[in-house]
């Protein structure tokens, strides 16, 4: 898989096409991001563990929207995967991204990843390595609403309990792209205070997040308190899904978020 991608970003470079990639490279034996700007370089590019090519997960596309601004005319290129091109999707559609300024560079998931995943879509549109690989069913909202009320909600009380209060969450998420955040704001949740405010802060975030999550799954590996934050934001997802008939970075990325635009709620 490491060559084919290698094979199409020295394609990229090479022709001045983009202006530089943001991939993945090994260094001092972790994976982290890198910007390639020279094909010479490309030696070093890596798609992940070669067990689990796509397992190694980093917000590519929020380094993407930092640089962007930064660069406004240039063109970059991006490696992505199932998940990573729906981000780019929502942020094309939340004016966030030019996509006319952006190459994405796909990759399919393993089964097994997108099983563990629970993913629907394991694979971007168009991909140049991987195989497509089946969708997965959302197991672990159904395993919370297999409970009765009254067991959800200590459930969900008991593991915002958890929460540290870190940002940990909001600051790795790809479709987090305000300038202020209303989760530092001391009048609307108080500050200084640990755990915070109980439900309100992760109600607060998973309000602001509907209609925008695109299920990468990142913010339950930062956690640092293990607090299943997945399954919450899938089951938001499924919320927006029925009543508006739209599920962020899946459709066509000039449809707007329902919860972005004003007037009455699409007709399907």
């Amino acid at each position: 898989m490491n060559e084919k991608v290698k094979a199409k970003v020295k394609e990229l470079l090479a022709s001045g096409r983009i202006k530089g990639f943001w991939g993945l490279r090994t260094m001092q034996g972790n994976i982290g991001p890198f910007l390639f700007s020279s094909p010479d370089d490309l030696d070093e590019l890596v798609v992940g563990d070669r067990e689990r090519p796509g397992d190694t997960r980093y917000p590519l596309n929020k380094l993407l929207v930092n640089l962007a601004r930064c660069y406004p005319e240039e063109v970059f290129g991006v490696l992505v995967r199932g998940c990573d091109e729906r981000g780019l999707k929502t942020l094309y559609s939340w004016n966030q991204l030019n996509p006319e300024k952006v190459v994405p560079v796909g990759i399919a998931c393993p089964q097994e990843l997108a099983e563990a995943c629970e993913c629907l879509k394991p694979f971007p549109d168009e991909f140049v390595a991987g195989e497509k690989a089946e969708g997965s069913e959302f197991v672990s909202v159904a395993n919370v609403e297999s409970l009765s009320l009254e067991s959800r909600l200590e459930h969900w009380l008991d593991q915002f309990a958890k929460c540290i209060k870190c940002y940990g969450c909001r600051d790795i998420c790809p479709v987090c792209f305000c300038k202020e955040c209303t989760l530092e704001k001391d009048d609307f949740i108080h500050t200084g205070d640990l755990p915070p405010e109980n439900p309100i802060f992760h109600l607060t975030r998973a309000v602001h997040m509907a209609g925008r999550c695109i299920d990468c799954g990142l913010c339950n590996e930062a956690c640092p308190a293990d607090i299943p934050l997945r399954t919450l934001y899938k089951k938001v997802a499924d919320i927006i899904d029925e009543e508006f008939h739209y599920r962020p970075g899946y459709g066509d990325p000039k449809e707007k978020s329902p919860l972005n635009i004003l007037g009455e709620a699409p007709k399907h």
